[in-house]
């Protein structure tokens, strides 16, 4: 059984502050996907230095000092990381990371917000495209474990006011769901709402308005994986109850 989760953490530094490491250590996962660690390749291992006996960790930084990032952990050395998705428009950013292990591909990802003015729309609809290229490409060669922050919610059930949101700003307009609904068409399995068809539970609320409290929130984080993995999957969560960021992780395990 392999335990994964994914977090995006809005800055590693800041939540190494929290209860982040204690957390994580009790959750003992084999491979902790991080997202937005808002820190240089160095300052991620440096913020990371007490997992170093437990895990191999690897980052992806964007060109932006601060901004951005994605990083994995592993408790298994990968056979090779991959560096971005090989497209120079979207790989300035450090927004992908992939782990190569024996049975799968871990890759993670934090998809561009497409901002509430949605003057990133457009961009966020060709990098879809790409990213899922990408994701194919790997496929080919051996099944795929997706996991990041894809900024949608998918469908009505996977935010608390679809309504009032659809087509009104980022995270739940058209483009957005039609880029999310590729990702499922072509083969990758949504794991949370594949175990839990009709469960609201969700992974991101906004710092306003006691959002968090009352429960106003979004699925905008996911664990997608290749159909030929379906009859591995062993549970999929999402971690509600573990504080230290505006998002909480999400879990796979994996037999």
């Amino acid at each position: 059984m392999a335990k994964l989760i994914s977090f995006n953490v809005n800055g590693i530094r800041a939540i190494m502050k929290k209860d982040f490491e204690a957390d994580m250590k009790a959750l003992n996962p084999d491979i902790l996907c991080l997202q937005e660690t808002k820190a240089q390749d160095d300052q991620v291992q440096e913020a990371l230095v007490s997992f170093k006996e437990d895990y191999h960790i690897v980052s992806n930084s964007a060109m932006k000092k601060g901004y951005s990032g994605t990083a994995i952990l592993s408790k298994e050395k990968p056979l090779d990381v991959i560096y971005g998705i090989g497209v120079e428009e979207h790989d300035q950013e450090g927004r992908v990371i992939a782990a190569e292990f024996q049975e799968y591909y871990v890759v993670v990802v934090y998809v561009p917000n497409a901002k509430n003015d949605l003057s990133r729309l457009d961009y966020r609809t060709t990098w879809d495209q790409s990213f899922l290229n990408f994701l194919k490409d790997l496929e080919a060669k051996k099944p795929v474990v997706v996991c990041g922050d894809f900024n949608v919610a998918h469908r009505d059930i996977d935010l608390a006011r679809p309504k009032a949101n659809y087509n009104k700003g980022a995270g739940y307009t058209q483009k957005e769901i039609d880029g999310m609904d590729a990702f499922t068409g072509h083969g990758l399995l949504d794991t949370f709402r594949l175990m839990h068809p009709e469960e609201v539970k969700y992974s991101w609320w906004s710092y306003r308005g006691g959002a968090r409290g009352r429960n106003v929130g979004w699925r905008i984080d996911y664990f997608l994986v290749s159909e030929s993995l379906k009859s591995n999957i062993k549970n999929a969560d999402i971690l509600n109850d573990v504080m230290g960021s505006d998002h909480c992780p999400v879990l796979l395990e994996l037999g």
